[in-house]
């Protein structure tokens, strides 16, 4: 866990820097900046987009991770890599013709209930080949265990230039439509930047021979274009079934804040993720499951509890932090709150998602995949026009739930190793009895300085029970460590 623990701490770092600043951006200056019609539809756009990345990277991000440990030569992992940078021209250049052809009617469906969205189709399009290029060329860096610089692009890079851009406006620099341009340009000008990062780690050596299990290869990346969107589709088809079902754009804009909230607990995964993606993938190639299966344990603890942890501060401060946003995002708190659940869920798995993609079952990611989507499409569309965004967020809490109690039972059922133990249960029982005791517990201050001061109370406690219970060898091992204890 040391190289695990090593990355995973900087790729935290700067992933909550990150969110830092997306946090300040979506907040503050998106809900201030722009209108709630253009915050709306920004979130649409990169919603729609998200959600056609996968197909645009033909699942070559997760092939690479998958296969490159399986090639022992020069030429053979040349032949693999050269093949994997062209792979998704299949499906780009087919779509771009398609996209031409069909333009007007694709236009229209998207536009139908919101008629800002028909000049910005095109962009969707655009923002949906660069992040998945983005994606080709981390993964590219991940497999030579460098994941610190890309997960700096990946969570740093683009806010910070948003936040940039959303100054411009407020000061006449730029147009609201000129923003979206530049967003669309700054997306395309990060692909470039990862590109020669990964070039720089290992340059191409273009090699057109024959790749050994090129069939195999091909069918992991078709099953991966639908698998492999799972995570991106249960984050975004909601705003974007929001958007089309709805009359108001602007509800994406609610719904999107407090989503952003909420995912807040998904950063420790997140940034740990990068590393044990390619670590799992090199246990499983070498059959060495002894080492798979405390990894699956250990990571699941340190995620429980370090999520756990940011789940605690959110639901005891939710009131408090809608104090100091405009008043009509305050719809949005039932959605914080049952979408943190979910997501602490999700985080409790571990590197679950990194043993079934790179398993040879990883077929089976496929039907749950297909499971997943027509779960999410089906409740949104029972839900979303009764209860509007909070039955978003019910049928997300429904979709996520099953989905992740299907997997475990998957993973214990082929590889006879599960993510809990005892002392999961006693972190959950930490988490409810501290919800309990400061849920109601308010200081009679600001609310940024109640928020303060709220949070560190809480650390206090829940630090202090972690190490005293010794509930993660790890998480023990990083506070001694940080606090010079014996």
């Amino acid at each position: 866990m040391g190289l695990v623990l090593n990355q995973s701490f900087k790729n935290t770092i700067t992933t909550y820097l990150g969110f830092g600043i997306g946090a300040i951006n979506t907040l503050f200056l998106y809900t201030n900046f722009l209108s709630d019609e253009y915050f709306g539809l920004v979130a649409f756009l990169l919603s729609a987009a998200n959600i056609m990345m996968p197909f645009m990277a033909f699942g070559v991000h997760n092939a690479i991770i998958k296969f490159y440990t399986s090639f022992k030569t020069k030429n053979s992992t040349n032949s693999f890599l050269s093949f994997m940078l062209f792979l998704p021209l299949i499906f780009i250049i087919p779509e771009t013709l398609l996209g031409f052809l069909a333009h007007d009617s694709i236009t229209h469906l998207l536009s139908k209930e919101n008629s800002i969205i028909e000049n910005y189709v095109w962009y969707i399009f655009i923002l949906a080949i660069a992040m998945a290029y983005f994606e080709i060329f981390f993964a590219w860096s991940k497999v030579q265990m460098q994941t610190v610089f890309g997960n700096l692009m990946k969570e740093i890079f683009h806010r910070v230039c948003i936040m940039v851009m959303l100054f411009a406006v407020y000061l006449n620099w730029l147009s609201v439509d000129l923003f979206i341009l530049a967003l669309v340009i700054m997306y395309v000008a990060r692909t470039f930047i990862m590109m020669l990062y990964a070039f720089s780690i290992r340059f191409p050596k273009l090699k057109f021979q024959k790749v050994e299990t090129v069939s195999s290869i091909i069918k992991y990346a078709l099953l991966m274009i639908i698998a492999g969107s799972v995570a991106t589709l249960i984050l975004d088809i909601d705003k974007f079934m929001i958007g089309l079902m709805l009359e108001d754009i602007e509800q994406v804009a609610y719904y999107s804040v407090a989503i952003f909230i909420a995912t807040v607990i998904a950063v420790p995964q997140r940034a740990m993720h990068q590393i044990m993606m390619p670590l799992t993938a090199k246990y499983l190639n070498e059959n060495d499951k002894p080492a798979l299966e405390d990894l699956y344990k250990r990571s699941s603890m340190s995620l429980l509890v370090i999520s756990g942890f940011i789940c605690l501060l959110i639901i005891l401060n939710i009131n408090q932090l809608y104090q100091i946003i405009p008043e009509e995002f305050a719809g949005g708190i039932f959605v914080v709150l049952i979408v943190s659940l979910a997501k602490l869920y999700d985080n409790s798995l571990g590197n679950n998602n990194a043993i079934l993609f790179n398993s040879d079952y990883y077929r089976m990611v496929l039907f749950f995949g297909v499971l997943l989507a027509i779960m999410a499409i089906f409740l949104n569309t029972l839900f979303i026009p009764i209860y509007g965004i909070e039955g978003s967020a019910f049928a997300t809490f429904l979709a996520v739930s099953v989905y992740n109690t299907i997997k475990v039972y998957f993973v214990k059922r082929k590889f006879n190793m599960q993510p809990f133990t005892m002392a999961s249960f006693k972190t959950v029982l930490v988490l409810i009895v501290l919800s309990l005791v400061f849920y109601f517990w308010e200081f009679p201050f600001h609310p940024i300085t109640n928020i303060v001061l709220k949070s560190l109370l809480i650390g206090l406690c829940y630090f202090g029970l972690i190490y005293k219970m010794n509930i993660s060898e790890d998480i023990t091992t990083q506070i001694k460590k940080y606090l010079r204890l014996k």
